[in-house]
């Protein structure tokens, strides 16, 4: 997989932007990297246990801890920073951003809830 070659927070934009050794550069907002969060408060414990999260239209990232050689872990300013977001994730998560978002927004509106 690719690996992160620049990762760099935009703290007023509240976006994450990463670019990969294979060319592909991603912007990726906060509150996407927030309900898409790996940690087991948003992907539970097993498959089917996905917390839809609204309500975080205006998460920002307070900070970028790297992780070993493999992984940065977001401190969001709601006081989530239990998410591991590895390399692969990242560029997973890049890739795959114009199919989950939608899919979050149309769970949002199945649920009842808000950004």
């Amino acid at each position: 997989m690719p690996v992160p070659t620049e990762i760099r927070l935009d703290r007023a934009a509240r976006v994450l932007h990463v670019s990969f050794d294979d060319g592909d550069r991603f912007a990726l907002p906060a509150e996407y990297l927030r309900v898409e969060s790996p940690s087991a408060e948003v992907q539970g414990h097993g498959p089917g246990q996905k917390t839809i999260l609204g309500g975080k239209q205006h998460v920002g990232i307070g900070a970028v801890d790297p992780v070993g050689h493999y992984a940065v872990r977001l401190v969001f300013d709601d006081g989530h920073d239990t998410g591991i977001f590895s390399w692969d994730y990242l560029h997973e998560l890049g890739v795959e951003q114009d199919r989950r978002w939608p899919a979050y927004l149309a769970a949002l509106a199945a649920r009842g809830l808000s950004r």
